[in-house]
């Protein structure tokens, strides 16, 4: 998702994440990501299947835990599978699927697609996974998942500057938590 200009007197100015959807039906799609990517925005463009934009609006945040859900009118998309933080073990094998920022590829006529990278868990910390995975920016509310059975066990929220590929995520439970809260058909 791309979210240009923090208001609309300042000019553009992008932010991109990645996000997941959580929630989705007739009436369009919840997809979670990071808040400080959305944090003020005021014409959120969501990219759905590498291609079609979708606006969206915020319509749930907690600065705190870093994340955000954010609602579009596209109906019927496909709902990612939760896993739960406690298969988030270290040394398990994960993956990330996420979008590095379009514009360096765009630039170099690479155009949009999904970036794969894999790594492990290294440890589990208070709030937060430790992963060895090569997080680029675009990539902050990417999922992390199981590479055996695809579950997410976290979602991408930053990486160390000076060593880019050691990330954190926030646990997928705390995530459900939040979801839960903000809607309770959200399961835990």
């Amino acid at each position: 998702m791309d979210v240009p200009g923090e208001s609309k007197k300042s000019g553009p100015d992008e932010e991109f994440a990645t996000g997941t959807v959580v929630a989705s039906g007739r009436w369009g799609s919840d997809v979670m990501t990071v808040q400080h990517a959305v944090d003020g925005a005021w014409n959120i463009r969501l990219t759905v299947d590498n291609k079609k934009k979708a606006p969206g609006k915020v319509v749930a945040a907690d600065k705190d835990l870093d994340i955000a859900i954010v609602r579009t009118a596209r109906p019927n998309l496909p709902v990612a599978p939760l896993g739960s933080s406690t298969d988030a073990e270290p040394g398990r094998t994960v993956g990330l699927l996420g979008y590095p920022i379009p514009d360096q590829f765009d630039d170099e006529g690479l155009g949009l697609a999904t970036s794969l990278n894999a790594g492990r868990i290294s440890a589990v910390r208070d709030g937060t996974l430790e992963v060895t995975l090569p997080i680029v920016p675009g990539e902050s509310g990417a999922p992390v998942f199981l590479s055996d059975s695809g579950e997410i066990v976290g979602m991408v929220e930053s990486r160390f500057e000076a060593e880019r590929s050691i990330g954190f995520a926030l646990p997928i439970d705390d995530a459900k938590h939040f979801l839960h809260k903000f809607d309770s058909a959200h399961g835990l």
